[in-house]
């Protein structure tokens, strides 16, 4: 497949001179682009390295002399990372999952296929299950019975939707996604030593060593429209009510989403991020890379947590916050300088010591 240099500034809305019928095959970065690739040379710090490449068009920033650069064609954008997502759209290749069903599915005859429906060899699509236009199930994916898969969804290999979940529409998860494994609950016949931390925050009382009881999960997962998430990523169930992941949330690779938690729209939950059961996300949350939630808490809209962040205790709408425990990020730099000087204070504490224990005598 290919497309012409008109063809990707159309579709990105931006400007582009010289051969508008110049013909491009994939994109490339721009030391390693030949004839048929589009170099990505979207900053003029590329512009050294287009000189070692062989490409014929670049995407450049804009007033970039595109002559200057060997060019016979060049798209302008001003917001390259937004022109990323087009380009890589346009391009994507997709995984070969051919049309229809491969012969090594098995599809329960009670399952409903709409139409232009792709399944990969040896899916498994359980009772009832509903399955959207257009969707793409890869190899060896899972779907449970009674779940809802929604229209344009794209399941890469091995990825499992557990029974009654509701997914929405352009569903994306990648390789190893779980949705809609059991929650991680049980409890004791008796109060535990960890309730009673919970309690004291320290005193695990006398209460005595117990073997755990599940707590079944009745609930299931409830997925909005335009919602990815990424590889071995997992959703458990609601134990009565849904786990819910609204609108338009994009979950990274080995993010954690524990039971009866709700996940506002937009939100962006980094990588190794974990969110214990019965949080509140609300929308436009930030989360980055190896967060940590502690459970039956709220986090406010627009929240931005830095990476490695714990929180351990509700978080106002609009706070920006970092650390262990998680602090306003100024309060958490704040302590982070103080803690640097720790070492030279202790110097100066010790010299100061010395100091006033020789005066000492004489006076």
């Amino acid at each position: 497949m290919h497309y012409t240099i008109l063809q990707i500034a159309e579709a990105l809305g931006a400007e582009y001179q010289g051969e508008g019928d110049l013909a491009i095959e994939r994109a490339a970065e721009p030391g390693d682009a030949g004839p048929l690739d589009l170099a990505m040379a979207m900053s003029p710090k590329y512009a050294d390295a287009l000189g070692a490449g062989n490409a014929q068009a670049a995407v450049l920033w804009e007033g970039a002399d595109w002559k200057a650069l060997g060019l016979k064609a060049a798209v302008f954008v001003a917001r390259p990372r937004m022109a990323m997502a087009g380009i890589t759209s346009m391009l994507d290749p997709g995984q070969g999952v051919a049309p229809g069903v491969h012969p090594s599915a098995v599809v329960d005859p009670t399952a409903e296929l709409a139409d232009g429906v792709s399944i990969g060899p040896l899916a498994v699509i359980g009772a009832r299950a509903q399955i959207g236009k257009g969707a793409v199930i890869g190899a060896h994916c899972v779907i449970g019975m009674d779940a809802v898969l929604g229209e344009n969804a794209v399941l890469r290999e091995m990825v499992s939707i557990g029974a009654r979940a509701q997914i929405g529409r352009r569903f994306i998860a990648q390789p190893g996604a779980r949705i809609g494994g059991d929650g991680f609950s049980f409890v004791t016949p008796e109060v535990s030593g960890v309730e009673n931390v919970r309690k004291t925050m320290g005193d695990q009382g006398d209460a005595r060593a117990q073997s755990w009881l599940r707590i079944h999960s009745l609930g299931a997962v409830e997925i909005g429209d335009d919602v990815e998430v990424g590889a071995n990523c997992t959703v458990d169930n609601g134990t009565i009510r849904n786990t819910y992941i609204g609108d338009g949330s994009k979950l990274d690779n080995l993010v954690h989403v524990g039971h009866n938690t709700r996940v506002g729209k937009d939100c962006l939950l980094c990588g190794q991020t974990g969110v214990s059961g019965s949080v509140e996300i609300g929308n436009n949350v930030v989360l980055g890379g190896q967060t940590g939630v502690v459970d039956n808490i709220f986090i406010g809209n627009g929240v931005i947590a830095g990476g490695g962040t714990k929180i351990l205790s509700n978080v106002p709408a609009g706070r920006v916050i970092m650390g262990y425990p998680g602090v306003k990020m100024e309060t958490h730099t704040d302590m982070y300088k103080a803690q640097r000087r720790l070492p030279r204070m202790a110097r100066d504490v010790e010299a100061l010591k010395k100091a006033v224990f020789k005066q000492a005598p004489n006076d």
